[in-house]
């Protein structure tokens, strides 16, 4: 029986060197038109509108939202939480800290732990407020919290955007 690949892996989750130069022209300009984008890149506004769909579609460009920075809203204490949590518990213990506005991202890991959760806080003695709420949950057997002293690599993705088209990634 054959089963079709995911479409997020293969042949099919490549990008060509048109397509990493539309991400980066949107990284650099989220609010660009798709004509300017046509004439910046020189090629039709329709290529360019096939290609945004096509990324789109596939997963690879997921929204054009504005990066919004914690520390600018007065949250500038940035945690990583690693949760030990009951067996059996995995759905509510995402929804519980689904409804904490201050974790920004739940991740499943291997290894020490169950869970991964990044969270952010006003100061340092707020983080233990946060983390009080993350923790009091019947769900979450153990935490284990470092706080971030500071980020010199932040989320990126442009250098993987060059690797992936096969070209040498941006020194910068």
């Amino acid at each position: 029986m054959h089963v079709p690949a995911s479409p997020h892996i293969g042949a099919a989750s490549r990008i060509d060197a048109l397509d990493a130069r539309l991400i980066e022209l949107l990284a650099a300009e989220p609010r660009i038109g798709v004509l300017e984008c046509s004439r910046r890149l020189q090629v039709a506004r329709g290529t360019v509108q096939a290609r945004l769909d096509r990324l789109m579609a596939r997963g690879v460009v997921g929204g054009f939202g504005p990066e919004v920075d914690p520390a600018a809203l007065g949250y500038p204490v940035t945690a990583f939480a690693t949760l030990e949590i009951s067996q059996g518990q995995g759905s509510d213990v995402r929804a519980h800290l689904a409804a904490v506005p201050e974790v920004l991202e739940l991740h499943t890991i291997t290894g020490q732990g169950d869970m991964l959760c990044r969270i952010v806080a006003r100061s340092n003695a707020d983080l233990q407020r946060v983390i009080d709420r993350v923790v009091g949950f019947d769900g979450i057997v153990r935490a284990a919290t470092a706080i971030a002293l500071e980020n010199p690599v932040p989320y990126r993705v442009l250098p993987l955007v060059a690797q992936a088209a096969g070209e040498e990634p941006p020194t910068a």
